[in-house]
């Protein structure tokens, strides 16, 4: 039973993944940058904020109320609410250096002001 998850849980992986492979039309290492950068700003840190904070209801979840009287479960809970609470802190800071990264190296990004510094919409005197 676990192996036909699994495996049924690979097959749907690959299978929402592949768009993002065939669709991706590297042409250089500036595109492959921003095709990773993208990837990961877009997909994978929103499913892993997803699991941090399910991580962290469960714990709220077993420390307030199935803990009753159960100091163990309690435990389990808080450090369930702890890991969840480390995750977020994690997926917070690598979300951070990413942006970083893609600032300073500006992958993708040909939309920026050309002409030196921006100007107001009207002008006085004309």
């Amino acid at each position: 039973m676990k192996k036909a998850l699994i495996k049924g849980s690979a097959i749907s992986l690959v299978a929402l993944a592949m768009p993002l492979v065939s669709l991706a039309a590297i042409n250089n290492v500036s595109d492959a940058g921003s095709f990773v950068i993208n990837t990961i700003n877009n997909v994978l840190v929103p499913v892993l904020f997803a699991v941090a904070f399910i991580v962290f209801l469960w714990g709220a979840f077993m420390t307030f109320i199935w803990a009753g009287s159960s100091e163990e479960t309690a435990t389990k809970g808080k450090n369930l609410m702890l890991w969840g609470l480390i995750g977020f802190f994690v997926m917070v800071s690598i979300w951070g250096l990413v942006n970083i990264l893609t600032g300073t190296i500006s992958f993708g990004n040909n939309s920026g002001p050309t002409g030196g510094t921006p100007k107001a919409g009207f002008q006085v005197g004309k």
